[in-house]
């Protein structure tokens, strides 16, 4: 308990470093627009110099919806003030990426910092992947490319071997993306292991939740090495993709006992995660009311203190909950 009431003390002083500052010119207060309205408060993304939105449409649940709900989810996120855009090959087979090529890019491009993913264990496949996603949404390039769903040290020692991170290399090298970086979800050890690997990547995405730091924790193990790395903390799974409300599978609720609401509140819930040193929360919202609860929550975020913080997380070590069914994913 002692530590890890240290490690999230630590984190959470950090936040402060990754907020931009709303003043303008002469210390006057601000809110960051563009042409198509008001944004969302802005992050720094690592040591990338980016700027990014403190909210990011997730892309699993672009291509899980019908299409009238993918174009008015865009369409909600863009006018909510969400410019961060999550996708992956992978998502519908492809499907979301090709709904970002039809509602996203041809209006909002310039003002999007869109991001994709490859599953390929091969350095071929991931360039033939990334080919793939530059089709179908319809870009030339995108902003963050990253490795996705690392599961094991073992899994990234083959992924190395097979040439997917030097296809990264080249990949930045060339103008095809941006930045990179990777992901995961299973074990935090095949983070720290692509940590021991390299250095040239930016950015990581994992699960962070009030829960998290009870079960085989990515904020305790893996987030300290990234802050003291400057890259970019892309936080996902913050209401466990479910489990906090009973689920024992992706995308869904259940019949399990329920953190959310019996524990604590959505809010509590996602405000603890922004009061951590993260430069984005990628939420995956089934339609257009539940990605404006996640608007609002960044509208009224703020950051919550050491003792609300641990007070969450001790309420919910105290609940008795079975961690291999609040976060399932984990391996």
């Amino acid at each position: 308990m002692k530590s890890r009431r240290t490690t999230l003390k630590t984190l959470a002083a950090l936040t402060a470093g990754l907020l931009v500052p709303s003043r303008g010119i002469g210390g006057n207060l601000f809110t960051p627009s563009d042409k198509f309205g008001e944004l969302l408060p802005l992050r720094m993304l690592g040591k990338t110099g980016e700027k990014v939105t403190m909210l990011g449409l997730g892309g699993a649940h672009v291509a899980r919806c019908d299409e009238k709900t993918a174009e008015a989810l865009i369409e909600r996120a863009i006018e909510g003030g969400i410019r961060f855009f999550d996708n992956a090959h992978m998502y519908g087979n492809g499907l979301a990426e090709e709904r970002y090529g039809k509602f996203l890019v041809p209006k909002y491009r310039d003002v999007s910092f869109i991001m994709t993913k490859t599953t390929a264990t091969s350095g071929k496949k991931a360039l033939s992947e990334l080919e793939d996603s530059l089709r179908r949404m319809k870009v030339d390039h995108i902003d963050l490319w990253q490795i996705h769903s690392v599961g094991s040290p073992e899994d990234v020692d083959t992924r190395i071997e097979q040439e997917v991170l030097e296809v990264f290399r080249k990949a930045k090298e060339s103008g095809k993306t941006r930045y990179i970086g990777f992901t995961g979800h299973r074990d935090f050890n095949a983070h720290k292991q692509m940590l021991k690997r390299t250095n040239d990547l930016e950015t990581c995405q994992m699960p962070i939740n009030c829960f998290d730091p009870n079960y085989k924790s990515f904020i305790n193990n893996v987030m300290p090495t990234l802050v003291e790395r400057e890259m970019g903390v892309l936080a996902m799974k913050t209401l466990s993709n479910g489990g906090f409300f009973g689920g024992t599978t992706h995308f869904e609720g259940g019949d399990n006992p329920k953190i959310v609401p019996n524990v604590v509140s959505v809010k509590e819930a996602i405000h603890f995660v922004w009061s951590l040193p993260v430069s984005t929360l990628i939420t995956g919202a089934n339609d257009v009311p539940m990605l404006q609860e996640k608007i609002d929550l960044a509208k009224s975020f703020k950051k919550m203190d050491d003792k609300s913080r641990m007070n969450l997380v001790e309420r919910v070590g105290n609940a008795d909950l079975d961690g291999t069914k609040v976060e399932f994913y984990k391996a």
